[in-house]
C-alpha cells in the first residue's frame, strides 16, 4: 500500500504542478511562459524521482510501469493498483486545479494543434525516446540514483519544450486523462492514451537488443 500511495502523490504533484503551470500561464497573460511550463514539467519529475524512487519506483505513468511490465522489471500483480493509483492522483489533481480556478476550460487538458495522426506520431517517438532513456537509467523498474531524476527529467523538459505547442507533449497517458475529464475536453483523448503506451513499449525491445551482448 506504501507504493500505491507513493504513486498516487507523485502523480499528484506530476498533474498539479505540470498542468498548474499551463493553467496559471493562461491566467497571469503568459506569465510563466512556454518554456517555464516545461521546465516545471521536468523539474517536478525529477523531484518526485527523488523522493519517492525508492519507495514506488516514481514511476508516475502507466505507460512506464505497462513498459517495466513488459520487460519482465516489473510484477503482472502489481501493474493494475499502479495505474489506478495514478489515475487517481491525476484526476485528485484536476479536481483541486478546477476549485481554484473554476472558469479555466481546459485546466491543462492535452489537445492537437494539428492533425490527429501528426500528434500521434509526435507522442509515440517521444515516448519511445522517454522509455529508452528511463530503460538505461532505471534500477530494475526503479527510477532512482544519482542520476536517473537528472536524466529523465531533462528529457521531460526537453521533450515538453519543443514538441508541446504541438501535441502537448505528454508521455503519460494520466496526466492526459485527469484534466480531461475533470474539463470535459474528451477530444483526441484516445491518441494521448494510446501513442505514449506504444511508444513506451517499442522501446523495450530495442533497449534489449542494444543491451544484448553486455
Amino acid at each position: 500500500m506504501r507504493k500505491y500511495i507513493a504513486e498516487l502523490i507523485g502523480t499528484f504533484a506530476l498533474v498539479f504542478c505540470g498542468t498548474g503551470a499551463i493553467v496559471i500561464n493562461q491566467e497571469s497573460g503568459g506569465a510563466v511562459t512556454h518554456a517555464g511550463i516545461a521546465i516545471t514539467f521536468g523539474l517536478i519529475v525529477m523531484s518526485m524521482i527523488y523522493a519517492l524512487g525508492n519507495v514506488s519506483g516514481a514511476h508516475i505513468n502507466p505507460a512506464v510501469s505497462i513498459a517495466f511490465t513488459i520487460a519482465g522489471k516489473f510484477p503482472v500483480r502489481k501493474l493494475t493498483p499502479y495505474i489506478i493509483a495514478q489515475l487517481i492522483g491525476a484526476l485528485l489533481a484536476s479536481f483541486t486545479l478546477k476549485i481554484l480556478f473554476p472558469a479555466n476550460q481546459y485546466l491543462g487538458a492535452t489537445i492537437p494543434a494539428g492533425s490527429d495522426m501528426q500528434s500521434f506520431v509526435l507522442k509515440l517517438l517521444l515516448t519511445f525516446f522517454l522509455m529508452l532513456v528511463i530503460l538505461n537509467v532505471a534500477h530494475g523498474s526503479k527510477e532512482q540514483g544519482m542520476f536517473a531524476g537528472l536524466a529523465i527529467g531533462g528529457v521531460v523538459a526537453l521533450e515538453a519544450m519543443f514538441a508541446g505547442p504541438i501535441c502537448g507533449a505528454s508521455m503519460n497517458p494520466a496526466r492526459s486523462i485527469g484534466p480531461a475529464l475533470i474539463s470535459m475536453n474528451l477530444q483526441s483523448l484516445w491518441l494521448y492514451i494510446a501513442a505514449p503506451i506504444v511508444g513506451a513499449c517499442a522501446a523495450v525491445p530495442v533497449y534489449n537488443y542494444i543491451k544484448e551482448k553486455e
